[in-house]
């Protein structure tokens, strides 16, 4: 098979790979730019960020590649709107945004000149993203990592939406390696975004004991937990997920109202953060479900030679 280019509205990405925009503070402006370098399009996480903080990350990133840098950005943070707006200043090449979905994001968009990829899990939503003036969507199924919008797997959702739309449709979810990229593109996809792959990546911005905690965890370290976001999470257990499963009080002391509309259950950028500064006792350790797919921490070149092995062998 030759490696299939992935196009978005004027982008062109040599290899079809998303990097996953994983918050908070995991992927930042070296992963981006490391992915970005090797042909796919790579994705800062500006959930959790600052406005400041987002637009020195994508100037670093911009120092680092002159291939395509992206933010993703959750509809659910208070900040939304100033975010994405600071991220279209800063002449980003495409946002994606999950979590929830905004119809305000396509007009911006257009606005800017720059495009809008929504992350979907039903038809529906991908119908309506096309209709608003999605440039592609991500479809996202149960196997991915973080928060769920969907108990369906990806590969059950993805023909279906590939029947639906006439824009550029991305599978996510479980995508670990060159062999499940070949798979997803044979499903009709025009290309795969990863996530907990380049989480365990020597550009990650994860602690080192973050990265050890996921590669040690087994099948049975799986946990969905409730986010305060509202949705479903997919995280690895842990002494913290062992207290919200054993109904511990382990709400926040102050707020720094982050969210727009927050369940208060936990701090989730407060355990995110902790997390990925290498607490992993008290942190919240996101995955996606194929995580013991992973064996070791891999640098982004060597992933992406796996991937066009992989791609370059099938039939």
């Amino acid at each position: 098979m030759k490696i299939p280019e992935l196009h978005i509205a004027n982008l062109v990405a040599k290899v079809p790979v998303i990097q996953g925009g994983m918050a908070v503070r995991i992927s930042m402006a070296p992963l981006a730019a490391a992915v970005a370098e090797e042909g796919g399009i790579g994705l800062i996480a500006g959930s959790g960020l600052t406005v400041e903080e987002l637009r020195q990350e994508i100037r670093e990133a911009r120092k680092r590649t002159q291939g395509i840098i992206g933010v993703n950005i959750m509809f659910a943070v208070r900040e939304f709107a100033q975010l994405v707006k600071a991220a279209f200043d800063e002449r980003i090449d495409v946002l994606v945004s999950g979590a929830g979905f905004s119809r305000d994001m396509f007009g911006w968009g257009k606005e800017a000149g720059i495009p809008v990829v929504p992350i979907v899990s039903t038809a529906k939503l991908a119908r309506i993203s096309e209709k608003l003036g999605a440039a592609a969507v991500i479809v996202e199924g149960t196997e991915a990592g973080g928060h769920l919008g969907t108990d369906r797997s990806m590969r059950e959702i993805l023909p279906e939406v590939r029947e639906a739309v006439k824009i550029p449709v991305i599978g996510a979810g479980g995508v670990m390696n060159g062999q499940d990229v070949v798979e997803i593109l044979r499903l009709g996809a025009d290309g795969v975004q990863m996530g907990t792959r380049f989480a365990l990546s020597e550009e990650s911005s994860a602690a080192p004991e973050w990265k050890a905690h996921l590669l040690n965890a087994r099948e049975e370290d799986m946990r969905i937990i409730h986010s305060p976001v509202g949705l479903p999470g997919r995280a690895i257990r842990n002494p913290f997920t062992d207290e919200l499963e054993n109904d511990g009080d382990v709400r926040p002391k102050k707020c720094d109202r982050c969210l727009k509309d927050c369940g208060a259950n936990f701090c989730i950028m407060d355990r995110l953060n902790k997390a990925q500064q290498g607490n992993v006792q008290e942190g919240l350790v996101f995955s996606g479900a194929k995580y013991t797919k992973a064996q070791k921490v891999l640098s982004v070149s060597q992933i992406f030679e796996d991937i066009k092995t992989e791609i370059l062998r099938a039939e």
